[in-house]
């Protein structure tokens, strides 16, 4: 028993160990300092050294600690079936640099991240095109066929956006890549840390609060808006802020969610900045435990509503099992839910696929269906 007992302390410290020198690796990113420090604690969303959600984040669970931990050994150990496809889900990669320059489109390059021209500006949205989303290589690897980009395929962006530093949104190896490429960085408070540490010239960082907006230049506001969610890299929760953002041009308007739970706070962007002319939605990655932090279908669809869109593109889904539920469920239920309704058009492009926008009748494949 001795022997047994001294065994496992040898192996906690090794762990620990790991942990500990694992952690410095410059993907974890680092703290605010200086004056982004001074931004971050003079924040009334930043309080007793992290930030708040708009609604208090729970778990939803029976049985107190207990009852967590059964849940958390049974989601971890749990493997359903259809998690991922087994076969390689359809593309069209479309070629970035010689799109026209005036063209108002959108290019889904697979779960979060995606490209837009809006009001002859570039933009690159929460771009990750490394193999997986998670600080060890071989965890949360992407779909066969999802992930098709890679910085080389972009041309100079304006602007590139963060929603908030979890694995799938914020990747190192893309930023990276993508550093002489970039103008411009706006992300929530917190996150412009990383890109100074990942080497990035701190004058074109802009880390904005909640209801802040960044004029890009003529003719194009980017305002950064609430999520209900939560943020961190590793071990200390919500060191940083997470956000949705609105693209504002002088004829078309953009709401793209971030990740986050159903809230008041959509029907009032809607107040603000309604009518959408596109609204880019998670859609995926949800559990009924965690009902505070990602939308499920039928709440996907009502915030397509609440912000006034006329057009509803669906992200968050179709590359990386996230969550336990069948990797089509959210297209599936979205689409059903999405037949008889009147209030937008609901449009799924495959991966790399254009999507015009502001133009109705766009027809794209239900290119889910009669994939295993």
């Amino acid at each position: 028993m001795k022997k047994l007992l001294i065994a496992i302390l040898i192996i906690l410290v090794a762990l620990a160990a790991f942990v500990a020198v694992y952690s410095q690796r410059p993907e974890f990113g680092r703290e605010p300092s200086g004056e982004r420090a001074k931004k971050v604690q003079a924040s009334p969303h930043y309080v007793d050294g992290k930030f708040v959600a708009l609604e208090p984040i729970r778990e939803v669970v029976k049985g107190g600690f207990a009852g967590q931990i059964w849940a958390t050994i049974k989601f971890v150990t749990d493997n359903p079936p259809y998690l991922r496809p087994e076969q390689p889900l359809p593309s069209l990669k479309t070629d970035l640099k010689t799109l026209p320059a005036d063209q108002d489109v959108v290019i889904w390059m697979g779960h979060s991240s995606f490209y837009m021209q809006l009001g002859g500006y570039k933009l690159l949205i929460d771009p990750v095109f490394s193999e997986a989303a998670a600080p060890l290589p071989f965890i949360n690897k992407a779909f066969t066929g999802t992930n098709i980009y890679t910085a080389e395929d972009l041309p100079e962006v304006d602007a590139v956006m963060i929603s908030h530093d979890h694995w799938d949104h914020l990747d190192y190896d893309t930023v990276v890549a993508l550093k002489d490429k970039v103008k411009q960085v706006i992300v929530p408070l917190g996150i412009g840390e990383y890109f100074e540490m990942w080497g990035y010239d701190p004058a074109v960082i802009h880390d904005l609060d909640w209801d802040e907006v960044w004029h890009l230049g003529e003719g194009m506001d980017v305002y950064v808006v609430p999520t209900q969610h939560f943020t961190g890299r590793f071990l200390k929760q919500n060191p940083t802020e997470a956000a949705g953002f609105v693209f504002v041009s002088p004829h078309k308007q953009v709401y793209y969610s971030g990740d986050g739970g159903y809230g008041a706070h959509h029907r009032q962007i809607g107040l603000t900045f309604g009518p959408m002319d596109l609204a880019i939605l998670e859609n995926g990655q949800y559990n009924e435990n965690w009902p505070a932090i990602h939308l499920h279908p039928k709440q996907t669809a009502q915030v397509a509503r609440d912000v006034q869109a006329k057009a509803l593109m669906p992200v968050h889904n179709s590359k990386f099992a996230m969550a336990k539920h069948p990797w089509d469920e959210p297209m599936k239920e979205l689409a059903a839910l999405s037949e008889d309704q009147v209030d937008y058009e609901l449009l799924t492009p495959r991966i790399g696929e254009p999507l015009r926008i502001g133009e109705p009748g766009q027809e794209f494949a239900r290119w889910w269906e009669g994939l295993k």
